[in-house]
């Protein structure tokens, strides 16, 4: 790997300098636990799997009261229990034997993600996000209330914070693109233009913006999918070469062919129904040398069950993916297929982190930066 790798690497962990992060893999497994008890708790009380007969992910969302964009959450939650040994599935793809959680268990997972929290630094919104997530169960199923009371309870930001920014895997991530940024200050002569994609509360875009300071910068433009995201940002960051725009990834990238230094993608990409051909615009907007930077996780933990599906689902259920994805409801694409998928843009690695064997892998999240 290049030496860019190294010196985002070490500016990453002299980030989080201090930040003990303890059994990483088995707090990751005690977080991921609770909400799978949590669900199998609340599929227990509320379907006719507690009946001990096989049933369908039809009739459970049936019995759940799910709405009709929601359905498609029955299945896929189901699919992640049977993963865990929670609940039976037969030939013909129908449930059984669901276990249901006694308040001994539960109580006593709750004790562990508390420990977990702590032992991956994770502020309290972040546990308060989980335990939220599955009171709110019929609600988000009904579709009475969005994901966005999750992350915004009280029309406040602070959970948002911690999920995209405030938790030391999101700070190592950061702290090592900012390092990516300043790397490519140096290298390139002329102002640079930067198009960040899905920006959001701009989480990224905060650790980004100071790496560029005393630099000539042409432009930044800060887009997203939401109106609220953009009147957001320009209340939040003042620089004089932020450009703000609207823009949807499923449709075509600003035509600038040839004309960027850096293409940012924080969170978001996975969103893009076709991962291939979203980085082939990429690509195909870069200048010679220009770098794709890419934050990514690159497995579903089952922490997400609960938050998640509900933001991806579409008027006609789960969200359409035309990749190696598709037929699949899974969300994000493994570490291999977004090397592949890079390297099939005609984009070669420079950064992959975190390194194999660092504790932080096991938090499933990962730089990945790629040079045109």
């Amino acid at each position: 790997m290049s030496l860019l790798n190294d010196r985002a690497d070490s500016a990453a962990h002299a980030a989080i300098a201090g930040t003990g992060i303890g059994d990483a893999a088995g707090a990751v497994h005690d977080l991921d636990r609770l909400i799978l008890l949590g669900i199998a708790a609340d599929l227990h009380r509320r379907t006719r799997l507690r009946s001990g007969l096989a049933h369908g992910p039809g009739a459970v969302a049936d019995d759940l009261g799910a709405a009709p964009r929601h359905r498609w959450i029955a299945g896929h939650w189901l699919s992640a229990l049977h993963d865990a040994g929670l609940v039976g599935r037969d030939a013909t793809g129908r449930y059984h034997d669901l276990h249901g959680p006694r308040r001994a268990e539960l109580a006593a997972a709750r004790t562990r993600m508390e420990a977990a929290r702590l032992a991956l630094g994770y502020p309290t919104e972040l546990a308060e996000l989980m335990l939220r997530s599955l009171r709110l169960l019929p609600s988000l199923l009904r579709d009475e209330i969005g994901v966005q009371a999750l992350l915004y309870p009280d029309g406040e930001p602070a959970t948002a914070e911690a999920v995209y920014r405030g938790n030391v895997i999101s700070r190592y991530l950061n702290a090592a693109a900012a390092e990516v940024v300043r790397d490519l200050a140096e290298r390139v002569t002329r102002p640079l233009r930067i198009l960040e994609l899905g920006a959001g509360i701009g989480a990224t875009t905060a650790d980004l913006l100071p790496a560029l300071t005393g630099r000539p910068v042409e432009f930044y433009l800060f887009t997203d999918l939401s109106p609220f995201f953009l009147d957001t940002a320009r209340r939040r960051f003042d620089a004089g070469f932020l450009r703000y725009a609207l823009l949807d990834i499923a449709h075509d990238l600003p035509q600038q062919p040839g004309g960027l230094d850096l293409v940012v993608a924080a969170t978001m990409a996975h969103n893009a129904p076709h991962v291939d051909r979203l980085l082939g615009q990429v690509a195909a907007l870069l200048a010679p040398g220009g770098r794709v930077l890419l934050v990514e996780t690159v497995r579903e933990h089952p922490q997400s069950l609960t938050s998640m599906p509900f933001a991806l689902s579409t008027d006609d259920g789960p969200p359409r993916r035309l990749d190696c994805r598709a037929g699949t409801t899974r969300t994000y694409l493994r570490r291999e297929e977004w090397l592949s998928a890079l390297a099939g843009s005609g984009l070669r690695i420079e950064v992959d982190l975190p390194r194999p064997g660092d504790p932080l892998t096991a938090l499933s999240q990962r730089l990945l930066v790629a040079i045109r």
